[in-house]
Parts: structure tokens; C-alpha cells; sequence
């Protein structure tokens, strides 16, 4: 056997591999969405249903029947958008101190952060609902969004610190010998740099607030300030059974909203996170 061959046949093989892992993968997507238009008798049943090619719409139309979907989704784009944009100003603001200054302790804020990373959220709930129940913050958009901002910002401000050192400074001293201020030549010339970072934390912090759920689960205990997640748990009732189509029906429409949101930044966020990643 040549070494040819031996390449050709070891390629095939990591090739079947991967092929392996990605359908491991997408397979529990595939059984969601084609659970979504699958009777809810059959769902259960003992016979599965591989391909619903006379599907149905009824696990949707049980699900907006309630009349509470756009409460729902209305809180759910709140608190994202409300964290994403708190995160990355707090995280913008931290990575510029903790990469263009020296100060004392600053090695050992860098270190906290990977501390703060390393805690369970579990451990955290009983003291963070203390301190919104404190400033009557409990089941508001404020509330929530705050707490989501906390819970992302070691992960935002350690990628966004990268981002920033990975530009030099000299670019930014070069405009100031031309009349730039030491602010405006940040602006002017390390900012727009920064777009990359951006859109990779800004990724990360929607994608946690849209999907979270255990601590909305402890901030928003009133059932018209429930976030797309918690209501997803109305139609899993102990007396009526857990309607399972229309959780998988509720499931697929709010992932569509980060596949596309994803498809858009999909470029930028790989280049953020790569090169995030290795600078700094």
C-alpha cells in the first residue's frame, strides 16, 4: 500500500467520522422541528414518526392559542436587548482600562474574572434574589436584564480585553502627533477595529438571555412577565399531560431567531472569536 493510498484511506475515514458526529448532532434539531407537525397522539405512540410528510399545523396553533406568545416574546426581546447593549458598554469600558492603563491590582482583576467564570449560576440564585427583591426589582425587565448583564460580562470583557490589546498602540499615538485628542484617536482609529469583538460577545450575551431560563425561572415568578422560555413550561401540566407538540412547535420558533441573527454575523463572530482569543 502506498502512501498515497494510506493518505486517501485515513482521510475517508476522518471523513466518516465527522459525518458520525454531525449527524449525533443535528439529530435532535431534525427530531424537534419534525416533532413540531406531528400529531400529538403520535408523538407519544410507541411507532415513531422519522419523516411527518402529512404534517400538521395544530402544535402551532395551540400554541398562540392562549393569547399570551406576544407578552412572551415582548419580554424576551427586552431583557435581550436590554443585556446585550448594558454588556457591552460595561465590557467596552473594562477591557479599554484593563488593556491601555496600568494601575494597581489590575493583574488581579484579570484573575477574578476567570474566577467569577469557574462559580455555578445555581450557587448565586438565593443571593441575586435577595438584592432585586431589595430594590423592587423583582419580575421587571430591569431586573432581569441587569443580572443576565452580570452573568455574561467575564466572558465579554475577557474577549473585548484581547481585541483591544491586539491593536496597537502606536496607531492611536500616530493621530495624536496629527491633532487627535487621546480620546478622539481611540475612536477615530481603535474602535472601528473593535467590530469584530462586538459582534462575537454581542453574540454569546443574546444568545445566553434568549435562552436562559433557570434564573428567569427565580426573577419572574408572575405568569404575564414570563420570558419565550418560561412559557414554554404552561404547556407541561401535571393533570393534562405535557403537550409535547407544542413545546417542540414553541422550541423551533424561538431558535429561529438566533439561526438568523447567527447567519447574519456568522463571519464576523468567527473572526472575533479566533482572534479574541489568542490575543491579549
Amino acid at each position: 500500500m502506498t502512501a498515497r493510498t494510506a493518505s486517501r484511506r485515513s482521510r475517508i475515514g476522518f471523513d466518516l467520522v465527522g459525518l458520525v458526529v454531525f449527524v449525533a448532532m443535528i439529530f435532535p434539531v431534525y427530531w424537534m422541528i419534525s416533532s413540531s407537525f406531528i400529531k400529538r397522539s403520535e408523538i407519544t405512540g410507541p411507532d415513531p414518526n422519522w419523516a411527518p410528510i402529512a404534517g400538521t399545523l395544530d402544535n402551532y396553533r395551540r400554541l398562540f392559542a392562549g393569547g399570551q406568545a406576544a407578552d412572551a416574546l415582548r419580554m424576551s426581546l427586552l431583557v435581550t436587548v436590554l443585556t446585550v447593549a448594558a454588556a457591552l458598554v460595561v465590557a467596552f469600558l473594562a477591557a479599554v482600562a484593563l488593556s491601555r492603563f496600568r494601575f494597581r491590582g489590575r493583574k488581579s482583576v484579570v484573575v477574578a474574572l476567570l474566577v467569577v467564570q469557574m462559580i455555578p449560576a445555581e450557587g448565586l440564585f438565593i443571593s441575586q434574589h435577595k438584592m432585586l427583591e431589595a430594590v423592587n426589582l423583582l419580575n421587571t425587565v430591569v431586573g432581569l436584564s441587569l443580572i443576565y448583564a452580570a452573568t455574561v460580562l467575564p466572558f465579554t470583557i475577557w474577549t473585548l480585553r484581547g481585541f483591544v490589546a491586539g491593536v496597537p498602540i502606536e496607531l492611536e499615538e500616530a493621530a495624536m502627533v496629527d491633532g487627535c485628542s487621546r480620546v478622539g484617536a481611540f475612536f477615530r482609529i481603535t474602535f472601528p477595529l473593535l467590530a469584530p469583538g462586538f459582534v462575537a460577545t454581542g453574540v454569546f450575551g443574546f444568545i445566553y438571555a434568549w435562552n436562559e431560563f433557570t434564573l428567569a425561572l427565580v426573577v419572574m415568578t408572575r405568569p404575564d412577565h414570563r420570558t419565550l422560555p418560561l412559557w414554554l413550561t404552561a404547556f407541561a401540566d401535571t393533570n393534562r399531560g405535557t403537550d409535547w407538540g407544542a413545546i417542540m412547535a414553541g422550541s423551533t420558533l424561538i431558535a429561529i431567531p438566533v439561526i438568523i441573527f447567527f447567519l447574519v454575523v456568522q463571519n464576523r463572530m468567527t473572526a472575533g472569536l479566533t482572534a479574541g482569543a489568542v490575543k491579549g
